[in-house]
Order: structure tokens, then C-alpha cells, then sequence
């Protein structure tokens, strides 16, 4: 007879962990407002923002709270398949507002309020992370290299780095930075630089022809790209609260 399964001693643990997080910058306290504006540019981005969760920012609005309705917000949102998991920013009074509707304030590792832009989350799709990379003796992370495709549904993140991927970025795929990402062969997928607002960041692409392209939560879809030079060797850097497309190269 085979041995029953011993229960474990402990059923669950806790530890912490850090997690790259889309942040709504509220620019206006009026849903009516902010909501259809959301519904547009997800149907400009398909799957971009789909089951994301989202961090509300507060730091721009100077309302009262009775001009905030977070419990109508967060309902809005969730018809939109985007999940509100708290906030960061805000006054004291408007942060207690969001709590009372289910946002607790959210800070990031070492006791800050989390900044009030953040790199996208990727859509509903299975995520490829490899490991962090060893910190080097200045401190630093070193570049992150990826030698493969990265093929649709799959998400790599240079956590604290910058990347360069010697191949093609698919469509449905989507590289992290939180420096500057380098593609050596075809960009199609979702580009993301600039973590933690690192507004100094840049995207090269060997060949230009994104899905989405997003520096320090600055970001631009497929059909907002204007006049980007679309399949030649392209820099994306901000200028101001705008994404500058340069040729580059021969």
C-alpha cells in the first residue's frame, strides 16, 4: 500500500514581490469624461489594456471628494475589463475617499508613493520573465540580451536595465525596459522603455513597424504613429509630453 500524502506544515506563505503597473493619471474628477476617452484609445489598442491592473493616480486633481465618485469609476472601468487595484497620490482626503470605495494607497518597495506614470502591464497573455540578472560591482544591472524571438503572447522585462534583442519582436509580443530597449531585427510587437520615469529613454528598431511604443508612460499606438518612418531604423525618444520618431542610421 503507497503512503498517504503527508499535509504540508504551513498552508501558504507570504512574501514580497515587485510588479510592473499601468497607472491612470486622472486629469478630470468627471467620469462621463474620463471613461469614454479610456473606451477609445482600448479600441485603438486591442488587447493592450484588457484584464490590466490598473493603479489610479490622484496627483492631479485638486477636487473634493464628494466630486470623485470612485465606487462609479472602478464599475466603469471593470466594464471596460480593466481592474482598479488602488491609487497613489492625492490629498489625504481624497485618498480616504478612494479607500472607503476599495483603493487602498499603494507605495512602492522602500516606503515612497508609487510615481505617477508607470510602464504598461501587458494584456491577458502567457508571461515570459526570465530571472533578474546578477547585479554587477558598480551596482548596476548589465544589458539584458535576448538571442530568441520573442514570439506572441510572451512578455520579457529588463528589470532595472536596458535590453537589446538580436531578433524579431512578434506581434502579440512585448519587451520591457526599464532603460532603453535596442531591437536588431523587426519591431511588431509592444516596445516599453522607461520605467520608473525614466524620461531619458529611447527605443531602436532596426525595422520600425510597432503595434505600441511607450516611453516612461508616454505611449502611442499602431494607428497614432503619424508620420514615423515605418520599416527603416527608427530612435523613439520624448520630447516634452510627446514621442519624437528620428531615422537613424544610413
Amino acid at each position: 500500500m503507497s503512503a498517504e500524502p503527508q499535509p504540508r506544515a504551513e498552508p501558504f506563505r507570504l512574501r514580497g514581490a515587485n510588479f510592473n503597473l499601468l497607472v491612470l493619471r486622472l486629469l478630470d474628477a468627471r467620469i462621463d469624461a474620463v471613461v469614454p476617452a479610456l473606451g477609445d484609445q482600448f479600441k485603438r489598442a486591442p488587447g493592450f489594456l484588457r484584464f490590466a491592473p490598473v493603479v489610479i493616480g490622484l496627483g492631479d486633481l485638486a477636487v473634493p471628494p464628494a466630486e470623485m465618485d470612485f465606487v462609479a469609476l472602478v464599475r466603469e472601468l471593470k466594464a471596460l475589463e480593466i481592474v482598479a487595484i488602488g491609487t497613489t497620490g492625492g490629498t489625504p482626503e481624497l485618498r480616504q475617499a478612494a479607500i472607503a470605495a476599495g483603493l487602498p494607497p499603494l507605495r512602492q518597495s522602500g516606503g515612497d508613493e508609487a510615481a505617477p506614470s508607470s510602464a504598461p502591464a501587458a494584456p491577458a497573455t502567457a508571461p515570459v520573465n526570465p530571472p533578474p540578472a546578477p547585479l554587477a560591482p558598480s551596482g548596476l544591472r548589465p544589458t539584458m540580451i535576448v538571442d530568441q524571438p520573442v514570439r506572441a503572447g510572451q512578455r520579457v522585462w529588463a528589470q532595472g536595465a536596458d535590453m537589446i534583442v538580436t531578433s524579431t519582436v512578434n506581434a502579440g509580443a512585448e519587451v520591457i525596459a526599464d532603460g532603453n530597449i535596442h531591437v536588431y531585427g523587426a519591431l511588431r510587437g509592444r516596445a516599453i522603455a522607461g520605467g520608473a520615469d525614466n524620461l531619458g529613454a529611447r527605443i531602436f528598431a532596426q525595422n520600425f513597424d510597432p503595434e505600441l511604443v511607450s516611453i516612461a508612460g508616454f505611449y502611442a499606438v499602431r494607428e497614432g504613429l503619424g508620420k514615423a518612418p515605418i520599416g527603416r531604423a527608427t530612435q523613439v525618444r520624448l520630447a516634452g509630453e510627446s514621442l519624437r520618431f528620428d531615422p537613424f542610421g544610413a
